[in-house]
């Protein structure tokens, strides 16, 4: 079977589907145009976020049997067309899981101690102990939007921090163990102080955090997104904080993340949120360690190859 890799992928893929009786041909730097000229040659086509996987691509691709994502989110792929057209999906959620769990639990202990702006003060000379005072994670309530791996993963990571878990989840159910209370949505509002976001990218969470949904939250939270920027968009963080309605934003991916090309209102929106100093943002990396990157080959190659259900 032909295998074509379209985007740049730690090296260890090759031995791996090559050792499995794969024939793969690597070509990172592949361009769409010349996809198109070339899909209908292969059996599968192994992606990041490179180019859409859009009906336009799909319907070259007349040969193939999967499509497989080195990463969790697939709203960059016709998933209506893989289903009628009986092409496999597969992704790697369970390879990065661990690194966003413990990404988003380092951006909250980040902001709570200070630690940028203590770091920053202490480089310049400035000892100021009582200006960095901190806020200690133990004794409050997390909400968890979305119980999939991600978020399964980031209560794991809790569980030695004396937090009470509320997650919710609206597709799955009898989720609820000794460390998470299923809950409502309704719940979550009523009772959260920091809420976690863990959903992929769908029309149903496009914009899901609007002005209204967060007016609806009883006290000032806490806003953890490490899942999908267009989740809340930057004019309704900006009003949230603005109003203590979000005590504070940790924020690895945003609405717009191709900053050279935010249009004149979101420029305006993103720097107001950049002198804000209870916002801390990485850039979309928070399932990007070294580890990850070996770990997802090894779960996408188990899955292409049907032994993932075997191995765990």
């Amino acid at each position: 079977m032909k295998v074509l890799i379209i985007d740049t992928m730690h090296p260890s893929i090759l031995p791996l589907l090559e050792g499995a009786g794969y024939e793969v041909h690597y070509r990172p730097d592949i361009t769409r145009t010349e996809i198109l000229e070339c899909v209908a040659e292969y059996e599968g086509l192994i992606i990041r976020s490179k180019t859409p996987i859009d009906r336009s691509l799909l319907a070259h691709a007349v040969k193939l049997r999967f499509v497989a994502r080195a990463g969790a989110g697939l709203d960059n792929i016709d998933l209506d067309y893989l289903a009628s057209h009986g092409i496999a999906l597969h992704h790697a959620s369970e390879g990065n899981r661990d690194a966003v769990a413990e990404h988003a639990v380092g951006m909250i202990l980040m902001l709570f101690n200070k630690l940028g702006q203590a770091d920053r003060q202490v480089r310049s000379g400035i000892w100021d102990r009582e200006g960095n005072r901190g806020e200690e994670l133990a004794g409050k309530t997390v909400g968890v939007i979305g119980y999939g791996n991600m978020g399964r993963a980031f209560v794991q990571r809790l569980r030695g921090f004396d937090v009470r878990i509320l997650a919710y989840d609206k597709y799955l159910s009898g989720y609820g163990d000794q460390w998470v209370e299923e809950a409502t949505f309704k719940r979550i509002q009523e009772e959260v102080d920091l809420l976690s976001i863990h959903v992929p990218l769908t029309d149903e969470t496009r914009n899901f955090l609007t002005m209204e949904v967060l007016e609806g939250f009883r006290k000032p939270f806490y806003l953890v997104n490490t899942a999908r920027g267009e989740v809340v968009s930057f004019d309704t963080l900006n009003e949230a904080l603005s109003r203590n309605i979000l005590k504070g934003a940790l924020l690895d991916v945003l609405e717009n993340e191709r900053l050279n090309a935010l249009s004149n209102a979101q420029r305006i929106s993103f720097k107001r949120l950049t002198e804000r100093t209870n916002v801390l943002f990485s850039p979309h990396v928070a399932g990007w360690t070294s580890e990850s990157y070996v770990k997802i080959n090894q779960v996408l190659v188990e899955k292409i190859t049907g032994k993932w259900g075997a191995s765990g």
